[in-house]
């Protein structure tokens, strides 16, 4: 644990040229006397460090100084995809492993080139929950982390939507995906091929110590884009043809309505002489259509089907007798 923490020391002060021992603590999480042993330990050993006094001043390596001790471990080497996403590393629970292994990329950089990095990091952040989302709560994330990294099965109690909700599986964790700040698992099912588990609806994990054998050839990326072709397909299984008004038709872009302008933009709807666009739109079910679209209130019209309409009728007749 020490060693690691000297090598950090060396890496933070070889990157970021001087720090304070207040910083370094703050960075390690350690007190201020581990950080003066610390520092003294690596003088101790040769490495040219030295302290400047005053209100400017801190730990400094001797100019020219460059250490190439910048070999990542096993789990640092893992979390390198996760480099500048503080987030998900923190929620698979890498976030020292993550932190550690970008130190020592940068370090191993050139000066100049360490300072385009540092640019990098410091302009872009990649934000990856939707807006007016919060990410999920998935506690047994970093569990299932840890078992796609090892192969290893685990027993849950997962949460469904059909009856009965609440029912027990086994998985062999493949690997785990990303999409919109929700997590999802996909899962070896034998014969039937994956499924795909949410992981906010885990209730409950058991580990195990049962390895099983990954498919060859599987690869997560493909994988996904495929799932999520087979559950677009087999989500819009009907159209609707609706009428969007002039006024909501300018503010679909920032209803973040992007059903509806795909739509418009695959029919290449013409306004009419009233400036109204008329467009067929996929939809899930009469039920689902009707609960999205309401929305939009006397903006958009349903033309067909006929059973849409009088749902959205009756929706709207409740509406009016509860405010009545």
């Amino acid at each position: 644990m020490r060693s690691s923490r000297l090598l950090s020391i060396l890496l933070l002060l070889q990157t970021r040229h001087q720090l304070t021992a207040r910083e370094l603590a703050d960075e390690l999480e350690v007190s201020l006397r581990t950080v003066y042993r610390d520092v003294e330990a690596l003088a101790a050993a040769g490495v040219p460090v030295y302290a400047e006094q005053g209100r400017a001043g801190g730990y400094r390596l001797v100019d020219g100084y460059r250490t190439r001790l910048t070999g990542l471990t096993e789990q640092e080497a893992a979390s390198l995809f996760l480099v500048g996403m503080p987030g998900p590393a923190a929620a698979l629970g890498l976030t020292r492993p993550a932190a550690a292994a970008e130190l020592k990329l940068l370090a191993a950089l050139a000066p100049d080139q360490r300072d385009r990095a540092g640019r990098l990091k410091d302009r872009f952040y990649l934000d990856m929950p939707a807006w007016y989302r919060q990410a999920e709560d998935s506690p047994f994330l970093a569990d299932l982390a840890d078992a796609v990294l090892h192969d290893r099965r685990v027993r849950v109690v997962y949460r469904r939507w059909e009856a009965p909700r609440e029912v027990e599986r086994v998985l062999e964790p493949y690997g785990l995906v990303l999409k919109s700040g929700t997590w999802y698992v996909v899962s070896g099912a034998g014969s039937s091929g994956f499924r795909t588990y949410r992981v906010s609806n885990v209730l409950s994990l058991t580990p195990t110590d049962e390895v099983f054998e990954r498919e060859a050839g599987f690869d997560l990326a493909t994988h996904w884009q495929t799932h999520l072709d087979d559950f677009e397909a087999r989500r819009f299984t009907d159209t609707a043809v609706v009428r969007v008004s002039p006024a909501l038709a300018r503010r679909l872009s920032d209803l973040s309505a992007t059903l509806l302008l795909k739509a418009i933009a695959d029919s290449e709807a013409v306004p009419d002489e009233s400036g109204w666009l008329t467009f067929e739109l996929p939809i899930e079910s009469i039920g689902n259509a009707a609960e999205q679209l309401i929305r939009y209130g006397a903006g958009l019209e349903v033309v067909s089907p006929m059973a849409l309409r009088e749902r959205l009728l009756a929706m709207s007749g409740e509406l009016v007798r509860l405010y009545s």
